[in-house]
């Protein structure tokens, strides 16, 4: 990105008593880490204030002095965020900076479901004073109010419209206004942004909002563990670019990572607390970020079935089939299904909200068998027997997921998932017409192509494992995916291999194609560090943030982009 030209300095009103301390925009601004915001964001000018502080301002410093207009250095160019902005009508004036003496104004009162937003931001911006109920905005104020109807506090919102805001700077003062708290939330993400990339906000207006509903990252901590702190810490990552969900991968052959006590057996030793668990998800719904949770079946159980070596799933010759339960078997939905309420009861969600959950589906290896029925007879007579002479493995496999959704439905999930492939082609039994597609690969045996699920009226999360897979070793042919390669060529459209799907443009939509997840997974767990996975998936995640919340072509080069991500 090219470095806005010096401007001019603006004379000082003579009224002014304050001196001249400004951060100016561009890279000079940009060479103050984040770690030093604290000190020296509240530099950039300075005001008086007229009124006193009420009860319940998280300060209690008394300003009494006169009000007067801070100066700093005109903020120029476009607001500098990620993802970036969808509409700015650029105004006169010298627009917004923090400046010291300003405050957070929240005139709906400290009770409101905007107040912890406008705390973290005036924490975030060095520790500015918070102040409520029916004040007077001064010179170098933000004012924080809804628009909409007031809801409940960090409610997941239902469409994107609920996480619409608008940004006014006029004045000297910034004007944030949202339907949600959630809105509110995503303005405030602009704000901090905008102040850590060229110290503040350019006069004029911002009217902002995502184009699809979901976005956000999967975790795989079953085959590498990862510490609470790990999470928190990419929890905060994504929130701050707008990404709304975060998926766990909490159960694979190599891993079990969450307490339980139904079946203390089957947990790993490194593993997540339900403590720890619990203020994950609390943090998560403080950031408006819905989490996940995957317990995969009928494949991808090893870590459960060491322990009940009975359910292990073998082929005709008697070999054991890797993490494949036998759904044959009639104590294998029972223990599937124990550890499923239990998990459900430990993630849970605000009432009203979307409730999610994902069944995994993936890799069943008896379904990539080039003859099902035959390699596993014990699966194909227990077809027949549920489903009818005809009934087929696919049948019984597609019946089996059926079954578990009912399981997470009967505890309140109502938003269910699964991988592309644990959806087939059964002719007597149908997956759920509820569950939406995970869409990640088009190499798997029987693979039908993405537009199939569409056309019959599925919704497609896009997980296109050619830009959004990042699998630590690399393994069969995969590759780190680079933040270049999601900005420059991906799309949500995109969802098997480097072409848009080839539909009716109506079925590619929000509404229908409500958005992505970039996926870690820990095939080879040694491979990379906690740190340098961090590391790693920094600028695929911010690209990621990029072409969800705005259909255009991005209007930075890719340089210009990754300078922004290292100021921001």
């Amino acid at each position: 990105m090219s470095n806005p030209m010096r401007p001019p300095r603006t004379p000082r009103p003579s009224a002014s008593p304050c001196p001249r301390t400004t951060i100016r925009s561009g890279t000079a601004r940009s060479a103050l880490p984040a770690v030093a915001l604290t000190g020296a964001l509240l530099l950039a000018g300075c005001s008086g204030t007229a009124d006193t502080e009420p009860p319940g301002s998280t300060s209690a410093k008394m300003n009494p002095s006169p009000a007067t207009t801070p100066t700093w250095a005109p903020v120029t160019g476009s607001p500098q965020v990620i993802p970036a902005v969808r509409s700015f009508r650029r105004a006169d004036g010298r627009g917004w900076r923090p400046s010291s003496g300003a405050r957070v104004v929240v005139p709906a009162g400290a009770k409101s479901n905007v107040a912890d937003e406008a705390q973290r931001l005036a924490k975030e911006l060095g520790g500015m004073t918070v102040v409520y109920g029916d004040q007077t905005v001064r010179p170098g104020d933000i004012e924080v109010k809804l628009s909409g109807k007031n809801g409940a506090d960090n409610v997941p919102v239902q469409s994107t419209a609920d996480e619409a805001y608008t940004l006014t700077a006029s004045g000297t003062r910034l004007t944030l206004t949202a339907p949600t708290d959630a809105g509110i939330f995503y303005g405030t993400r602009t704000v901090k942004q905008a102040v850590r990339a060229a110290g503040g906000l350019p006069e004029g207006t911002i009217e902002d909002r995502p184009d699809r509903p979901q976005r956000g990252m999967s975790l795989d901590n079953a085959r590498k563990p990862y510490t609470q702190d790990w999470i928190e810490a990419r929890l905060r990552e994504i929130a701050d670019l707008k990404l709304n969900q975060f998926q766990l991968h909490f159960s694979d052959d190599q891993g079990f990572r969450i307490q339980s006590d139904t079946h203390p057996e089957v947990v790993s030793a490194d593993h997540l607390t339900k403590a720890q668990v619990r203020q994950i998800i609390a943090l998560a719904r403080s950031l408006h970020i819905s989490v996940v949770p995957e317990l995969d079946s009928p494949g991808h159980l090893g870590a459960v079935l060491d322990h009940y070596p009975d359910l292990r799933l073998r082929n005709a010759q008697g070999r054991v089939i890797p993490g494949a339960i036998d759904i044959s078997n009639p104590k294998a939905a029972p223990l599937i299904d124990s550890l499923l309420k239990e998990m459900s009861e430990l993630f849970t969600n605000p009432k009203g909200a979307p409730a999610y959950w994902h069944l995994g589906g993936d890799e069943y290896q008896a379904l990539m068998s080039s003859s099902p029925s035959t390699s596993y007879p014990q699966l194909a007579r227990a077809a027949r027997q549920k489903y009818g002479s005809g009934g087929t493995v696919e049948d019984l496999t597609t019946g089996w997921l059926n079954d578990r959704q009912k399981t997470v439905e009967a505890k309140g999930k109502n938003r269910i998932e699964a991988w592309n492939d644990g959806f087939f082609a059964s002719p007597r039994v149908s997956a759920d017409k509820n569950r939406m597609v995970d869409y990640w690969t088009g190499k798997e045996t029987g693979k039908r192509d993405p537009a199939s699920f569409l056309r019959e009226g599925r919704n497609v999360m896009n997980f296109n494992d050619e830009y959004l897979y990042y699998v630590l070793g690399e393994p069969n042919q995969f590759t780190y995916p680079t933040g270049q390669r999601i900005y420059q060529s991906w799309t949500p459209m995109v969802l098997r291999g480097t072409q848009p799907v080839a539909v009716a443009a109506s079925m590619t939509g929000p509404g229908r194609i409500p958005g992505a997840r970039f996926a870690i997974w820990s095939d080879r767990a040694q491979a990379q560090t906690q740190q340098q996975v961090a590391a790693g998936i920094r600028l695929p995640l911010a690209a990621l943030a990029q072409k969800t919340w705005d259909p255009r072509t991005p209007a930075l080069s890719w340089a210009a982009f990754q300078a922004l991500a290292n100021r921001v």
